[in-house]
């Protein structure tokens, strides 16, 4: 399930952390003022196989790992029934800090956010790519398509400086709060393997002169009103909000990341 030597697989733990603490200390849109902790994503540095969903919800704020609620849940159990497990994937998302009251994202805290994701691509060098619901399909797509037209379809796209096989897909919560979309979503997941199975695409050539990996976008002081957008699903699961001041738990840079 994983691809590259255990040495390169070292080196992008590493560096992946180096981005990580990067993000910690991220101040650049107003989502710092409100959040417990980022969530910068989970799971394994090397997998083929990487999932980007939206927004961090109340459950991921708290424990500071993603798809933690509900939706994580079903995530599971959707990846169970295609054989593969959390330890083999990667899973982030748009944004690492949780809009407040589950909101949809503004679009200068998706620009804001785009330069840890577009790191994470970079080093984690997926042959798959999942987006989950609107927000991280347009955003790798560059396109303003909804994910009812391309649910399913996957296609090569460049991200950053990659090619990578693209599969959009409704995001868990969608299935969750509409049934009717489950047997949909499990359809496009029994997709994946076969993807999985096909070699890499070709590569584009190296820029002359890369743009570094770690690039933080900067930062935008007003925030844009929020276009319209699909359904999202309370991500707290019922659980009561931390208190204001109250300390997240601890997680170790290795626990965050996953690290399997």
């Amino acid at each position: 399930m994983t691809s590259g030597s255990v040495t390169s697989a070292t080196a992008r733990r590493e560096l992946l952390k180096e981005v990580y603490e990067q993000a910690r200390g991220c101040i650049a849109c107003q989502l710092h003022e409100t959040r417990t902790q980022v969530v910068f994503g989970a799971g394994n540095a090397n997998a083929d196989l990487m999932f980007i969903g939206e927004a961090p919800g109340a459950d991921e704020d708290r424990l500071g790992l993603p798809f933690v609620g509900r939706a994580g849940k079903l995530l599971d159990q959707l990846l169970g029934e295609i054989g593969l497990d959390r330890k083999d994937v990667f899973i982030a998302n748009t944004l690492k800090c949780r809009p407040p009251s589950n909101r949809d994202p503004y679009p200068n805290e998706i620009e804001s956010c785009s330069g840890y994701l577009r790191s994470q691509v970079e080093l984690i060098a997926p042959k798959v790519i999942c987006t989950l619901g609107n927000f991280s399909t347009k955003l790798l797509r560059e396109d303003s398509t909804g994910i009812s037209r391309l649910h399913g379809r996957d296609e090569v796209r460049t991200i950053g400086t990659r090619a990578i096989r693209l599969l959009p897909l409704y995001h868990p919560a969608a299935a969750l709060y509409t049934p009717s979309n489950l047997q949909t979503l499990r359809d496009d997941f029994a997709r994946i393997p076969d993807l999985l199975a096909l070699d890499p695409p070709p590569q584009p050539a190296p820029a002359i002169e890369p743009a570094p990996a770690i690039e933080p976008a900067p930062a935008i002081e007003s925030a844009a009103e929020p276009g319209p957008e699909t359904q999202r699903a309370p991500a707290s699961d019922g659980r009561p909000e931390p208190a204001p001041g109250t300390e997240p738990s601890p997680v170790a840079g290795d626990a965050q990341l996953g690290l399997f």
